[in-house]
């Protein structure tokens, strides 16, 4: 078989993981292509949670021409049985050949196992085709079991001169319906959308993902509110919209807890005073398997998330207009008296959106 064919036929298993951006989650995004004599004879992505992995997919849909076939797989096959059976189980009942994988699982559960268990039945395995690509169709994955925790991305709407609203609050809207649609889109991909108390007693958010397409398929993201003092409004809009709800607080049970659960919202206290120790919160969102968390708060989470070398990527939109030097600006960081002590970043991507700019850049220098 000629490289590039292997390539291309990667290429194509990573497209086909790219499906499951929106559903997958708390699993791997991961793709499936098995090839016989140059011809593709099956095809699969990740389904919902609790339903098939990307390779019994392809096992099906190729039925009897698996037997002798090539897969190629953007992560490597599972070992274990979690939600469902070891997808290694799956490639060797239907006698492949030979199995190409991306990258080696950063899970320990999996970590090489499933290689082992391949070649231990004598089927060939190929590991590290489009490993950097494989990796970044799962950056919160990666995150999740090499740290303990989700990717946290923070989302900004701001204006040229960096502010996020108006001194009296208004900031509906900064940016441009475009600016929003693709703020749903990052939404629908992520396992929560989070926000602090004071966002939802000054704007009341939903927080779920509206997208324009419907044929798009989605898993509604669980909303997330970090408050300290437990002021979350019993008629928050984001508590009424289907999906799981999460209150981090550091307040002990009370009959506010006791309706809050009731409602079927979920109450977890953390350790703090004032404010909820925001690393305790990003090691229980990773204990409970979230992946990519996205931000949209004001400037006092988001400072905080910041100095606590929280917040992995900054998605900015900044829109052609200014609010001036008495408007709202993006971070809470206290006084800095040397340009040694400014949280430095570097542009990842910058790109019009409608007549916006969005901005990803990654914080380079934070602790």
């Amino acid at each position: 078989m000629d490289i590039s064919d292997g390539v291309q036929h990667m290429h194509r298993a990573l497209a086909l993981a790219r499906n499951a951006l929106n559903t997958a989650d708390p699993n791997p995004r991961v793709g499936c292509v098995l090839v016989k004599d140059g011809v593709v004879v099956g095809e699969g992505w990740t389904a919902r949670v609790g339903g098939p992995h990307a390779e019994r997919v392809a096992i099906e849909n190729a039925g009897a021409q698996a037997r002798g076939a090539t897969a190629y797989v953007t992560l490597e096959p599972c070992n274990h049985s979690g939600r469902t059976g070891p997808c290694t189980d799956a490639l060797i009942a239907a006698e492949v050949a030979r199995v190409v994988c991306a990258v080696r699982d950063p899970n320990t559960t999996v970590a090489g196992g499933g290689i082992e268990a391949l070649e231990s039945a004598g089927i060939e395995v190929e590991v590290g085709v489009l490993e950097a690509e494989a990796r970044a169709v799962n950056p919160g994955f990666w995150m999740r079991m090499g740290r303990g925790r989700p990717l946290v991305r923070s989302k900004l709407a701001v204006s040229l001169d960096g502010r996020t609203a108006l001194a009296n609050g208004k900031s509906q809207w900064i940016t441009s319906a475009e600016a929003r649609e693709d703020v749903h889109r990052w939404r629908a991909r992520s396992s929560a959308v989070m926000t602090g108390i004071g966002t939802i007693i000054a704007d009341d958010p939903s927080l779920n993902a509206r997208l324009a397409q419907a044929s798009v398929d989605i898993v509604q993201p669980s909303r997330i509110i970090v408050d300290s003092q437990l002021r979350t409004p019993e008629n928050a809009k984001t508590l009424s919209s289907p999906g799981e709800r999460l209150i981090f607080t550091t307040q002990a049970e009370s009959d506010k807890t006791t309706m809050l659960v009731r409602r079927g919202v979920s109450v977890e206290r953390v350790g703090g005073a004032a404010h909820c120790d925001l690393n305790e919160v990003m090691a229980r969102l990773g204990a409970l398997e979230f992946n990519e968390v996205w931000v949209e708060a004001g400037p006092g989470l988001n400072g905080a998330l910041l100095r606590a070398g929280l917040i992995d990527e900054l998605v900015i939109y900044v829109a052609p207009l200014l609010l001036g030097s008495a408007s709202r600006g993006m971070f809470e960081l206290g006084e800095l008296t040397e340009l040694a002590q400014c949280p430095r970043l570097s542009f990842d991507e910058i790109r019009a959106i409608g007549p916006d700019l969005r901005i990803i850049a990654t914080p380079a220098n934070v602790p």
